[in-house]
């Protein structure tokens, strides 16, 4: 079974010998999910870290089948799937809890909020999408809060004394600080979707547009739009776009702007940490540091600085 190089690098990567593990289990898995649920797998799309690929079930039916790597993250996302059902998210049609798969809806045609070329268009579907979205947090959860986005990134300063990538010591050392503050003033929590993009976005045969793949995730509404903000940023212009998303987001959905700037700051550090893999890294979540700081500026009059 060939698999796509960079899918076994990002598994690697993120997961160290239990993705080697995982890797080598595919072929078992795949098999294991066409007989147990009567279908046909298919060639699988451009992977990331999980394995997707489009499926045909005997009786004619299209589905997605994904599998994940068993542990907390895959838990989270199958109980923030459940969560977000009638929401506006993709439907779960089936899982094994044990094996971390999934059975999902085939969203046809499945056009990328992405593709859509007026960006300011594409926000105004997202913050009517979000606002569909926003969940209460269930008293009983397993899914865990922005408080341990913070832990990852103070292991990263800790591990990284010097600065990682092209990320200095200082601007490590500051978004840990932001990140700190931020979690520590926050007046309400919210399911969070966790990986809210215009690629995890697409367009249904009804004309409507639905949500796929959450991570699962309890913060902060603000917090849960900084990948939004980060994906898809132009060569050129990307300051006026990015500033342009702020103003929309805020504007539409009745969002802090000063803590949006600030949480994309620190996130921002965050994934391009996450990012880094030798002498490789994001440009896009890079660039995006920089974008937040002068915002910051542009609008409060003083850096970054809590």
């Amino acid at each position: 079974m060939k698999l796509q190089e960079q899918f076994v690098r990002n598994v690697r990567h993120c997961f160290k010998e239990r993705g080697d593990i995982w890797l080598n289990k595919l072929p078992d898995l795949i098999r294991y999910c066409e007989q147990k649920w009567s279908l046909r797998i298919e060639e699988p799309y451009s992977l990331s870290i999980n394995y997707v690929a489009p499926a045909k079930k005997v009786n004619g039916q299209e589905v997605v089948v994904k599998l994940c790597l068993p542990g907390d993250d895959f838990l989270a996302e199958l109980e923030a799937l459940q969560l977000f059902q009638d929401r506006g998210i993709v439907q779960l049609l089936a899982f094994d809890q044990e094996q971390g798969i999934l059975i999902l809806e085939k969203i046809l045609p499945g056009q990328e909020l992405a593709d859509v070329t007026d960006d300011e268009a594409a926000c105004l579907i997202a913050a009517d999408l979000f606002k569909n979205l926003m969940t209460e947090v269930p008293k009983k959860t397993r899914i865990g809060t922005t408080k341990k986005r913070e832990e990852k990134l103070r292991e990263i300063v800790k591990s990284h004394p010097h600065g990682l990538g092209p990320i200095s010591r200082v601007r490590l050392k500051n978004a840990l600080k932001v990140f700190t503050y931020l979690n520590a003033t926050i007046e309400r929590h919210w399911l969070l979707h966790g990986d809210f993009h215009p690629y995890n976005i697409l367009l249904s045969n009804d004309g409507n547009w639905k949500v796929i793949d959450p991570k699962g995730l309890l913060g902060e509404a603000e917090y849960d739009l900084i990948q939004f903000l980060l994906n898809k940023l132009p060569e050129d212009g990307s300051y006026e776009v990015m500033k342009n998303r702020v103003d929309v987001f805020t504007q539409q959905l009745q969002l802090n702007k000063k803590r949006m700037i600030l949480w994309g700051y620190c996130h921002a550090v965050l994934a391009t940490s996450w990012s880094v893999n030798g002498t490789q890294y994001s440009t896009s979540f890079f660039k995006g540091i920089g974008i937040f700081e002068r915002l910051f500026t542009e609008y409060y009059g003083t850096d970054i600085d809590i």
